[in-house]
Parts: structure tokens; C-alpha cells; sequence
């Protein structure tokens, strides 16, 4: 069932709380709590009956239960002065007095996608030209290929991200398209763009066809259609034929200077290139085993090509992610080696927002080199500003150097670059942690919690939802995540926290500890 109030809406059986169109955070029995008074508001609903339902007759303070109520409030846009939606009866118990409207969830028996939930509405087009490159088929009757078809798209989204006047949805959200029908107008409103480029790459031998059209999503217009052939050293010229047509059609009236895209391949090597792409394939797992197997995958196409800026920065994130996750075997020479990896990807890629943002990230992780790593990831969004990636790096480091508030407001244009993203706890949980060194406990736990449901295994997840319920009072959820975080990572302990999490502020550091400790991380 959903239930439909003011700009709200609330789905019981997918927990989750809207505003038109946005995710509103919501601690879980706040979440309940809001459900229980929504669905009995004929009614005042007593004290006793909220613990009872809600806490399962537990015993709790007064604190908690009123903190619990303003929770509830502040989710829908209300506060104990207005009580606009839930009303307090002296003496008597609360009631939630708004106009509601009840919808079966399955009305019209669409399915429904998981990120955005029902009844969402359009997301809004931004100021400027926006497109979203859907993956192109693999044509070649050979499974292996895939990687590579995903890589051509991959650099055509990279070569029109770099465009400032062009919004660009970024690859996570594009590639959940990958293998269904789908339909355009509704692509366009569940990511927020107005076009849509989608087409196929057939490679034989040393042949490559490559096919694209580009359509109006409002209209479902064709604007543009081609097909490209070359032999298979033509790649990147193939690629650049496609970016300037799609960008000539959107903004014909454009100066040429504009339209061209730098002519910059990545590698003038093949193999080197080949090998990107199947390290790239593995790296998207985010599993131990196939993140070792990227780092070898991109060690072989740095051989091909010393000069590779991208593969250094990749391989540098292969050791950022081993040391975030707790995997290092010889902590100290993965750590060297790591920061040498992302120098060197800074120095080859000084016009590459993928290298410089992957090296500025691992350099903050690997070594607390915030500095250099916020001036790196800036000079990435200076090249492409569309670069989700980039605006959740940013989120992260700024968060360790104590600028939450700028962290908050950069995973936000994360999330926004890409609503579907498969990945998107990874914003969220940087969301939470920034909002827990801001002292927002509740607002860090909810959002640690709907990270934390999307990828239990994902460990900033669990220990932030474990250190922010800590903070906000909510004792039996840190102790449940923080056992989850155990199972995930045995080695953490106090001491070692800051090699993993290199948080500047003196005050924010012990406030994370603080956390992890009430919560049962061990000191060593």
C-alpha cells in the first residue's frame, strides 16, 4: 500500500518515504512509527500503543520516544510548534490529522524500479542540454566481447562528459539499461534528460562496425543515425565521429571550436587498451578476488603503454580499495607502491578526470594526503563536470579533511549525475559519514541504513550505520551492524582506524571512535 499526504508519499511495503520525487532518510522506527500513526489516523493513538507496536512493549525513555516523534515530524516537514501532520492530544496521544490518499502499489501492474519506487514523479530536466548513452549491443556473436562494447560506450560518455554546457548521465545509471527493452520517454524521466543515444558494435577480426542514433526522449524523435566502419586501429577516431555528431545535433548553432572534441586517445596501444578493458570488467565486481585480478589486468596494459594515465590511476584505486576493505598482506609496501601508482597517473594525466580523480582519491586514502588529493579531484571536475565519480571523491575527502557540509552538497550532485546507479550506496554512506562529523546522528544513521540494506557487505556501510546509531542512541542497531563489520573485517580496531579512515579534525576522529567503541569495536 502507499500513502499519499501533501508532497509525500509513503510506501509500507518498500519502506520507503518520498518528497515528489526525492528519497526522504528515515531512521527505521521513525519509518514505523510514521506508518502505524498514517494507517490509524481515525484515531489518537496512545503512548503505550506506539511503544507496544513499535518498540514491541520495550521499555524506553522519555528522551528516546520524544526524539523519536520530532524524527517522525522533521521527515514530513513538520515540527511540535506547527503539528501541521501529527498532532499531539494532551493527556491523550498523538494523531496524524492530513488528508490521505491510499494506492494499491501495483496500480497499472508496471514494475517498478527498486531506486526510485512508486508513484515518483519526473525528475526535472536541467538548465542545460542533457543526454544519457545507454549501453550499445554487442553484435559480434561472442560473449567475450562485451567488455568491449561496454568500453566504446564508456569513452563516448567520457568524451561528452568533458563538454560544460552538456549534462551527462554517468555510467553506473546508464548501464542499467544493459540487456532490456527499453522505453525512451521513460528512460528520460527516470534519469532526468531530454536525449538518448543507443546503438550496437559489431568487432570481426580486425574489422569494427559501430552503429548509433540519437533521439529526442520527449518526442521520440529520431535527430540523428549513422554507422561507422574502420579497422580495429580506427577505434578511437570511430569514437570521436560519434561524439561530434551527437553533439553537431543537439547544438547546431554551437561554435565549431566547440563542438570538436580534443583529439586525445587514452593509448595509442591496443593491447594496452584491450587490457583497460578487461581489467575494467573485473574491477566492476568490487569483489576481492576479481579487484585483484583488475590490478593485475591494469599492471598489463601499464606494460604495453608506460605512458597509460588512466590504467595508473585504476591500478592506484586497486590499492586504495584493498587497504579501505582490510586486505593488505604488506600494508606498508601495497601503501607505497599505491601512492606511487597514483603520482605517476597525476603527472601522465594532467588532462585526464578519470586519472587525476582516481589518483587524488587513493592518495588521501592510501597516505592522508588530503590536499593534494582535493586539488587533483578538483582539477578532474574542472575537465568534466558531469564526472559522478568525481563529485562523490570529493564528498569523501572533503568529508576527512572537516568540510561536511561541502561533502553533503557533493554527494547530492553524485546522486544527481546518477539516480540509478547500482552503486549509489557508496554516495549515501559518504552522505552519512559526513553528516555524522556534522553531529546530524539521526539524518547519518538513516543513511547509513538504506546503504547498509542495499550492500550488507560493503564495509563503509557497516561501520558508519554502526558508529552513527551509536552516537544517535539507537544501541541494539550499532551492535547488529557492528557485528556485521566484524564478519566483513576482523582486523579493524581502534588503533588502526585512521589508516583506514585519515579524518584530519582531531574532534571528528575521536567522535568516530567514540562510535565504533560504545558500538564493540575493540581497541587493538
Amino acid at each position: 500500500m502507499i500513502y499519499l499526504f501533501q508532497d509525500y508519499s509513503l510506501d509500507v511495503e518498500r519502506r520507503e518515504l518520498r518528497r515528489h520525487a526525492d528519497l526522504v532518510p528515515v531512521e527505521p522506527q521513525v519509518l514505523d512509527l510514521l506508518v502505524y500513526l498514517v494507517r490509524n489516523r481515525d484515531r489518537v493513538v496512545s503512548k503505550d500503543e506506539l511503544i507496544k507496536a513499535v518498540w514491541n512493549g520495550r521499555i524506553i525513555s522519555e528522551s528516546a520516544f520524544s526524539s523519536r516523534i520530532t524524527a517522525a515530524r522533521q521527515a514530513v516537514g513538520d515540527s511540535g510548534e506547527q503539528q501541521r501532520l501529527i498532532r499531539t492530544i494532551a493527556r491523550k496521544g498523538f494523531r496524524f490529522v492530513s488528508d490521505v490518499q491510499e494506492k494499491p502499489r501495483s496500480s497499472g501492474g508496471e514494475a517498478i524500479d527498486e531506486r526510485r519506487g512508486p508513484q515518483a514523479q519526473p525528475l526535472e530536466l536541467p538548465d542545460k542540454p542533457s543526454i544519457v548513452v545507454l549501453p550499445f549491443q554487442n553484435l559480434s556473436g561472442d560473449p567475450e566481447q562485451e567488455y568491449f562494447a561496454d568500453g566504446v560506450v564508456e569513452d563516448i560518455i567520457s568524451a561528452l562528459s568533458c563538454k560544460r554546457w552538456l549534462f551527462v548521465i554517468a555510467r553506473n545509471s546508464s548501464f542499467t539499461y544493459k540487456g532490456r527493452a527499453v522505453d525512451i520517454k521513460r528512460v528520460g524521466n527516470e534519469l532526468g534528460v531530454r536525449y538518448v543515444l543507443e546503438g550496437s558494435v559489431r568487432k570481426a577480426a580486425n574489422r569494427v562496425r559501430i552503429t548509433g542514433q540519437l533521439i529526442d526522449a520527449a518526442t521520440g524523435a529520431h535527430l540523428w543515425a549513422d554507422r561507422y566502419d574502420g579497422d580495429l586501429e580506427d577505434i578511437f577516431d570511430l569514437q570521436d565521429r560519434i561524439t561530434e555528431s551527437v553533439v553537431g545535433a543537439i547544438a547546431p548553432k554551437l561554435e565549431q571550436a566547440e563542438i570538436e572534441r580534443a583529439k586525445r586517445k587514452p593509448t595509442d596501444s591496443l593491447d594496452a587498451y584491450d587490457y583497460f578493458l578487461r581489467a575494467m570488467a573485473f574491477f566492476y565486481q568490487r569483489r576481492r578476488d576479481a579487484n585483484d585480478e583488475a590490478l593485475r589486468l591494469f599492471y598489463k596494459a601499464i606494460e604495453f603503454d608506460p605512458d597509460f594515465a588512466t590504467a595508473y590511476g585504476m591500478a592506484a584505486w586497486c590499492h586504495a580499495w584493498r587497504n579501505l576493505s582490510g586486505w593488505m598482506i604488506d600494508r606498508a609496501q601495497e601503501v607505497t607502491e599505491g601512492a606511487r601508482l597514483a603520482w605517476r597517473a597525476s603527472e601522465l594525466g594532467k588532462d585526464d578526470a578519470v586519472a587525476l580523480g582516481r589518483a587524488g582519491h587513493a592518495l588521501a586514502l592510501l597516505v592522508g594526503d588530503l590536499d593534494s588529493g582535493i586539488a587533483f579531484i578538483d582539477r578532474a571536475l574542472t575537465l568534466d563536470p558531469n564526472l559522478a565519480r568525481g563529485w562523490y571523491a570529493s564528498g569523501w575527502v572533503r568529508a576527512y579533511r572537516g568540510e561536511p557540509d561541502v561533502a553533503i552538497e557533493h554527494q547530492a550532485r553524485a546522486m544527481r549525475l546518477s539516480p540509478l546507479d547500482p552503486t549509489l550506496y557508496h554516495m549515501r554512506v559518504g552522505t552519512a559519514f559526513a553528516c555524522m562529523l556534522a553531529g546530524r546522528f539521526d539524518e547519518a544513521s538513516a543513511w547509513a541504513e538504506k546503504a547498509f540494506r542495499e550492500e550488507p557487505n560493503y564495509h563503509p556501510a557497516a561501520i558508519v550505520k554502526a558508529a552513527s546509531n551509536a552516537l544517535a542512541g539507537h544501541i541494539e542497531d550499532a551492535v547488529y551492524a557492528m557485528q556485521r563489520l566484524h564478519q566483513i573485517d576482523p582486523t579493524l580496531c581502534i588503533a588502526n582506524l585512521r589508516e583506514r579512515h585519515p579524518i584530519r579534525r582531531p574532534e571528528h576522529l575521536a567522535k568516530f571512535a567514540e562510535g565504533l567503541r560504545i558500538a564493540g569495536l575493540r581497541e587493538t
